[in-house]
């Protein structure tokens, strides 16, 4: 396969610090969960330091920012405190995502049209400080575009109604869902975007959409650290990673 049409894994380790946090104490150690996942082949480390700290803590972002040999992701609400934050450590890149304390995961995609005005500042002053930003949006053309109009150079689209779909059995939601996302994936690079995917992906999952050739990198998560628990962090990273290079082959 050529190496520039290589589809990049960011693995996120949230759900290592929700086992730690689950007991208290210091293991299991998202940051050696990191370290382990960058020699397993990811390209890079995702973390979301929610604003309730569910997870991931203020210590594990500075840590993971000394500690990875990889690029660090921080996923983040628009908050004054969580860009505080993020000028602070200077991770490689931010993702805007929206929040909920109510939720018990991400459950769409910002409002970038509503959220035009509060969202601008961000990215411009992240992008000032030498942070890619991107925003997690819906796969729909209105959502890209918004993104082009304050700036923002990446867009992960939230693949979870389609997983959600295909989860539940309901074959024409999911073929529905998969045609939004690649109508998205094909526009966000007609307007100049960078485009990645993420929410909700498993092996098969994760190998269909490695196959939209406008995809640039997928962020995974809940899964691989489910699978961990029966295969071991290692294996669970090069199985999916398996599927996501057959799945750009064959596309």
């Amino acid at each position: 396969m050529n190496a520039s049409r290589q589809l990049r894994l960011g693995v996120n380790i949230d759900h290592v610090a929700t086992i730690r946090n689950a007991r208290g104490g210091a293991v299991p150690d998202p940051v050696r969960a990191a370290q382990l996942a960058i020699e397993a082949g990811a390209d890079g480390i995702t973390a979301h330091l929610r604003e309730d700290r569910r997870h991931i803590m203020d210590d594990d972002i500075a840590r993971l920012v000394e500690a990875i040999s990889k690029p660090l992701n921080l996923e983040m609400a628009a908050t004054t405190q969580m860009l505080d934050i993020a000028l602070k450590t200077r991770p490689h890149a931010v993702c805007l995502v929206p929040e909920k304390r109510t939720e018990r995961t991400t459950e769409g995609g910002l409002d970038v049209l509503g959220g035009h005005n509060h969202l601008r500042p961000f990215v411009s002053e992240l992008s000032r400080a030498g942070i890619r930003v991107s925003l997690f949006i819906e796969p729909s053309i209105e959502a890209l575009d918004a993104a082009v109009s304050i700036a923002a150079p990446v867009v992960e689209l939230h693949t979870g109604a389609w997983c959600h779909a295909l989860d539940n059995g309901n074959a024409a939601a999911a073929d529905h869902e998969f045609g939004r996302l690649r109508v998205a994936a094909a526009h966000a690079q007609e307007i100049g975007l960078e485009c990645h995917a993420g929410h909700g992906l498993n092996f098969e999952t994760a190998g269909r959409i490695a196959s939209l050739p406008q995809l640039v990198e997928l962020n995974i998560g809940h899964f691989l650290v489910g699978e961990a628990v029966f295969l071991g962090l290692r294996d669970a990273i090069g199985k999916i990673r398996a599927a996501m290079d057959a799945g750009r082959s064959h596309g």
